[in-house]
């Protein structure tokens, strides 16, 4: 994620990252966990699925003397694995799928569908952050352009932010969707 994005992201969530817990979802080397752990986060966990690169974010954590707040899972940010292992609640949600899987019709239905697993999960004042390409739409094959449906199942939102090539969207977990069960 650019540092120009990452920055603005904090900066809309300042005063949501001191004491919380964090999910860092397809977190590549750490780069929005890490900061939230160095803003004060009380516990993330990342989920990455490259074995090469959660060793570089294992090394990234012990360098910056994190070890005791951040737990690396190994597996599929779209899994079940990444749903068992986020801390329960939680307050911020870190969603940066990869572009290709987003642009994809079936990936875009398998990453909402995670997400909004994940949404539900958020405490009553917690945000899921969603990175998306922009302008995220669909073309067809008269070359129509139609924007992708950004509405997530038990979330309220997006609030989006446009930043170039890049989306971010911030969506609040619908508080008449139950006590944060991720249902």
């Amino acid at each position: 994620m650019p540092d120009m994005v990452r920055e603005a992201i904090f900066n809309l969530l300042r005063g949501h990252t001191e004491g919380q817990a964090v999910l860092d979802a397809f977190a590549g080397t750490g780069t929005m966990g890490l900061e939230a752990a160095s803003r004060g986060a009380a516990r993330v966990v990342f989920v990455e699925r490259d074995r090469r690169v959660t060793r570089l974010l294992d090394q990234n954590i012990a360098d910056l003397g994190l070890e005791d707040r951040c737990e690396v899972v190994s597996g599929d940010a779209l899994g079940p694995g990444a749903w068992s292992r986020c801390p329960k609640p939680v307050h911020l949600v870190f969603f940066d799928p990869p572009y290709a899987l987003v642009r994809d019709e079936d990936g875009w239905v398998r990453t909402k569908r995670a997400f909004a697993r994940l949404v539900g999960l958020l405490d009553p004042e917690g945000y899921g952050v969603l990175r998306t390409p922009c302008p995220f739409e669909r073309v067809d094959e008269g070359g129509h352009h139609t924007p992708v449906d950004l509405s997530i199942e038990g979330a309220i939102g997006p609030e989006t932010h446009d930043y170039g090539s890049t989306a971010v969207h911030l969506y609040m977990r619908d508080p008449g969707d139950g006590p944060g069960t991720g249902s």
